[in-house]
């Protein structure tokens, strides 16, 4: 008797949510697949039962992919989570896949390329593009350059993300439930680490890299 899959498909887009459902369904990848719009449901749903795949997109309304996958991960360990993004990979899949993600795909790719990356994560195996997989052998290789950003802490990119938006530092502190004196402490280490002179060039500098999602 064959498996049955169950899938949870977390996404802000009600056209694109349908269609990854219908795909899955028709693919016979997934029999039972449940759609959501933000990470409050998302992690509602994952304390509530287990499941056998979660596709998580990136940019949710009410709080970062990343964060949401680092807390999927506490509340359900061997969860795989496919991370779905409009952006390219060299901004975000690397920290994805160190969260522990079991792959990360663009919202540009076809629809064949999502049924190769949902198979082999249900199979049990991480999905991994070959330019992911060059940019993953480059971290390897001494002395290879790599973008300012790319050496940032998680939370100092939550940081440069939450600037780049047009938060206020007081705004980014009340969103990541941290104080003024802290978040301006990430601000100068951010203005230290990319070699920037006021909070406008960080603002310029997230906008020009796609970190704002």
């Amino acid at each position: 008797m064959p498996i049955k899959y169950k899938c949870l498909i977390i996404d802000d887009h009600p056209l694109l949510r349908k269609g990854i459902k219908d795909l899955l369904i028709e693919e016979g990848l997934c029999q039972i697949v449940v759609e959501a719009a933000c990470a409050e449901v998302a992690l509602t749903a994952v304390r509530r039962e287990p499941w056998d795949l979660l596709i998580l997109d990136i940019a949710l309304p009410d709080k970062h992919g990343l964060e949401v996958l680092k807390e999927v991960k506490l509340l359900r360990r061997t969860l795989p989570v496919l991370m779905l993004s409009l952006y390219p990979e060299r901004e975000f899949a690397l920290r994805a896949i160190k969260a522990s993600a079991a792959g990360y795909i663009t919202k540009d790719q076809t629809p064949v390329e999502l049924v190769t990356a949902v198979r082999q994560v249900l199979s049990g195996r991480r999905y991994i593009t070959p330019s992911l997989a060059d940019q993953m052998a480059d971290l390897l290789d001494v002395g290879q350059s790599a973008t300012l950003h790319e050496t940032l802490s998680d939370r100092e990119m939550e940081v440069l993300r939450l600037l780049g938006q047009g938060r206020t530092i007081s705004g980014v502190a009340v969103d990541l439930a941290l104080s003024v004196k802290t978040i301006s402490t990430y601000r100068s280490r951010l203005l230290e680490k990319l070699r920037l002179g006021t909070t406008a060039d960080l603002v310029r500098y997230a906008i020009e890299h796609h970190l704002t999602v």
